[in-house]
C-alpha cells in the first residue's frame, strides 16, 4: 500500500538543533562569565553535550521528568547542588540564549511544502510536548502537522515500537502507510522499520557510517519525494 502519511522528528531533522545549541551555550556560558574557565570552547560544548546526553537518557528512561532532567544538567555541569529555582533559573537563562538561535534547515519549508499535496504530516518526537509545540510555533510550521506525539506524555521513547504505533494510532493509519523521517539511523529510521513504517534517516553529514548500514538514506530533505515515491 502506498504511503499515506509522513510522521517527522523534530531535533536536527527539521529544525537546526545543534546549531542553536552550540551559539546558545556558548553565548549563555560567556555571559556568565563561565566560558574562560574552559581550554576552548569547543571543551565547553563537548563538557555541556557530555552531561545534557546522560541526563537526558534518563529522562527517555522514564527515570526523572522533562523539568528534573533540566535540573540535573545544571547541577551536574556546574558540580553544585542547586536548589530548584537556582536550577530552573540557570537555564532559563541559558534558554534565552538558545532560542533567539532557533531556525528550521533550510530545505524544511520547501520539502514540507512538496509534500503536502499528497501527504499529510505529524511529528513523534522524544521530547516534551509543551517544548515542541512552543517551538513548531515559534518557528511557524505547527499548523502544518496533524499531531504532535512526546516521549513524556506517551510513556514509550524511540526507540520503542509502541512510540511509533502511537503515533500511527493518532494519524489513524496503519504503520505500513507512515513513513518516518529522522536524524538518527538507529533510533528513528530503523526503529521505524522494525516497527512496520517506513524509515528515512537524514544524514545532514553526509559522512554515512556502519550504524546506517541497511536503511534509507537521504543527505537532504529535497531528496524525500523520490525516496518516497
Amino acid at each position: 500500500m502506498r504511503i499515506r502519511a509522513v510522521l517527522w522528528d523534530v531535533d536536527d531533522t527539521l529544525f537546526d538543533y545543534s546549531s542553536a545549541d552550540r551559539a546558545g551555550v556558548l553565548g549563555h556560558l560567556e555571559t556568565e562569565g563561565l566560558l574562560a574557565g574552559f581550554d576552548s570552547p569547543e571543551q565547553a560544548l563537548r563538557a555541556w553535550r557530555g552531561v545534557m546526553e546522560a541526563q537526558y537518557a534518563r529522562f527517555l528512561a522514564g527515570e526523572i521528568g522533562f523539568q528534573e532532567q533540566r535540573r540535573a544538567r545544571v547541577r551536574a555541569f556546574l558540580g553544585k547542588p542547586f536548589p530548584d529555582a537556582e536550577a530552573d533559573a540557570w537555564f532559563g537563562r541559558y534558554l534565552g540564549h538558545f532560542e533567539a538561535a532557533w531556525a528550521l534547515f533550510p530545505d524544511a519549508v520547501p520539502a514540507l511544502d512538496a509534500l503536502t499535496p499528497r501527504y499529510r504530516h505529524g511529528v513523534l518526537s522524544n521530547s516534551s510536548v509543551a517544548m515542541q509545540q512552543r517551538k513548531l510555533r515559534a518557528l511557524g510550521v505547527r499548523e502544518r502537522f496533524e499531531c504532535l506525539v512526546c516521549s513524556d506524555e506517551l510513556g514509550h521513547a524511540k526507540p520503542d515500537p509502541r512510540a511509533f504505533l502511537a503515533a500511527c494510532e493518532e494519524l489513524r493509519l496503519p504503520p505500513r502507510q507512515v513513513a518516518y523521517v529522522g536524524d538518527r539511523p538507529d533510533v528513528d529510521a530503523r526503529a521505524a522499520d522494525e516497527a512496520g513504517l517506513f524509515g528515512v534517516w537524514v544524514d545532514r553529514t553526509g559522512a554515512g557510517g556502519a550504524d546506517g548500514a541497511g536503511v534509507r538514506r537521504i543527505v537532504g530533505l529535497r531528496e524525500l519525494t523520490r525516496i518516497l515515491e
